[in-house]
């Protein structure tokens, strides 16, 4: 779970580059490479491979990696603010954005989110990132707990 948090965050390490000067649009820009699939995959890879040698589930290891990394792109893509995300880069500098971006754009920094704005995108994200995600959380607990009571009650037969 760490390192799904590591990759999941991580894509935000290039608001640094506002600070030291980096363009926006370039691709060490915010959201450039950083946030793109095929750096997503990269990380995701270079983790299973180093820290998952032996588990018998690397592919899963990976997926879950793959689709934390992937997800922060995305969900930048479905903000109503910026220039667009890099998702493809460095195979193609270009920026898009869903067609469908319900999201507020957040400020860059924690002391943006402390008022009226800050409230009003943290309510915005309710549905669009906190449900799905806890629907997901739930229905990866009903699946593992239906796999271990199968394998507990295949025992006893």
């Amino acid at each position: 779970m760490l390192f799904g948090v590591l990759c999941t965050v991580l894509p935000d390490i290039d608001a640094i580059g506002f600070w030291l000067g980096v363009p926006y649009g370039s691709p060490w820009g915010h959201r450039g490479l950083t946030h793109s699939i095929p750096l997503a995959a990269a990380l995701a890879g270079v983790i299973t491979a180093v820290a998952f040698r032996g588990a018998p589930s690397r592919a899963t290891v990976f997926l879950f990696l793959l689709l934390c990394g992937a997800s922060h792109g995305l969900l930048d893509a479905m903000t109503d603010g910026g220039r667009g995300v890099a998702l493809f880069a460095p195979l193609d500098e270009g920026r898009y954005f869903l067609p469908w971006r319900p999201i507020p754009v957040s400020p860059i920094g924690v002391h943006g989110f402390f008022g009226r704005r800050g409230l009003t995108i943290l309510q915005s994200e309710i549905p669009w990132i906190w449900l799905p995600c806890l629907a997901l959380a739930v229905i990866g607990w009903a699946v593992r707990s239906s796999r271990s009571e199968t394998k507990e009650g295949s025992s006893w037969k």
